[in-house]
């Protein structure tokens, strides 16, 4: 019979710094009580600085991949934590939060913490909130600090890396003056801020930039290539597919452009991906390649079928318009 795992066990596991930490002991640290999460606390001091970051580590990839658990309790518990580097996983911990209670606290931390990693990932984590606000799933007011704050980043802000994370985080933002900050961005001749543009039009949505983005997909610098591919699939541009397709017949081409490629293939969708799709699944043998391209074709399944919901919605809306115009008539 199998021994029951208690959280003390794991927690005696934790501080023990010469085992490794198992992933079954991951959800254990899920959707904590208030007193397991004390008890953890407790524990936290007497962790070694490198286990704690392996465990932080641990905790969010196991999130990208674990659709049920939950670290949100230990994440906001070490917002305050004194290592800069705990505070920005503490951040990753966050991700998939909908709080707006969250929102002044991650404003904060972009412009107060004393270290940039903590700053660099709040920019991220505001971004999401911003998505929420333009869906409106946040309060006009909340978005609207939290575009301040970024606006402000980006104007006032000494380092470069964190001022182009405020600009890709403001991407999802409609207002007009973002408009202004991408344009000048992408008019720059420093290649990361061109890619930082470039990634900002693709969260955007906004056709307006369709050609901007076509006209970087065969640049010669691949931070630039890499970031128009993925955005010509956030924006779904049609006319990219053929460059696309051909980017996956390069040999030389650099590797992560071509995972983007791929996905931003699935993305736009078509009867030429499906089937080049389906013939690069044919030829590797690689197994990580070939769990990659099925999942490509499930997401491409998944748009198709998005987009056959909504052309039924826009069938239906007209349909109901007909009959409001026939009753007006009679």
């Amino acid at each position: 019979m199998a021994e029951t795992i208690t959280f003390q066990n794991v927690l005696d596991h934790l501080l023990d710094s010469k085992k490794d930490i198992p992933r079954s002991h991951l959800s254990h640290y899920s959707d904590l009580d208030p007193k397991s999460l004390r008890l953890f606390l407790d524990v936290w001091p007497s962790v070694k600085p490198a286990r704690k970051l392996l465990l932080l580590n641990e905790l969010a990839a196991n999130l990208e991949t674990d659709n049920i658990v939950s670290y949100e309790d230990i994440g906001r518990a070490l917002l305050d934590d004194a290592d800069g580097e705990v505070r920005a996983r503490a951040l990753l911990l966050l991700a998939e939060s909908n709080d707006p209670k969250l929102a002044s606290k991650l404003t904060d931390i972009l412009l107060n913490d004393s270290e940039l990693a903590p700053r660099m990932e709040a920019a991220n984590l505001i971004g999401e909130f911003i998505l929420l606000g333009e869906l409106e799933e946040l309060s006009e007011d909340i978005q609207r600090k939290a575009e301040d704050a970024l606006i402000k980043v980006i104007k006032s802000e000494d380092n470069p890396t964190l001022r182009k994370n405020a600009l890709e985080a403001l991407g999802y933002s409609s207002r007009i003056e973002i408009i202004m900050l991408i344009e000048s961005a992408f008019e720059r001749t420093d290649p990361t801020w061109v890619a930082s543009a470039l990634r900002a039009m693709g969260r955007s949505h906004d056709e307006r930039w369709l050609e901007d983005v076509v006209g970087k997909l065969l640049d010669d610098d691949p931070r630039i290539k890499f970031a128009a591919v993925e955005a010509a699939g956030e924006l779904n541009i049609q006319d990219a597919g053929p460059i696309l397709l051909k980017m996956l017949e390069d040999e030389e081409e650099d590797d992560d452009v071509i995972a983007a490629a791929i996905w931003s293939l699935s993305q736009i969708g078509g009867d030429d991906a499906r089937v080049y799709l389906l013939h690069l699944i044919e030829q590797t043998d690689d197994e990580a390649l070939t769990e990659y391209l099925e999942e490509a074709l499930e997401n491409l399944d998944f748009i198709e079928e998005l987009n056959k919901f909504d052309l039924l919605l826009l069938d239906e809306d007209a349909d109901l318009e007909d009959v409001e115009t026939l009753d007006e008539d009679e």
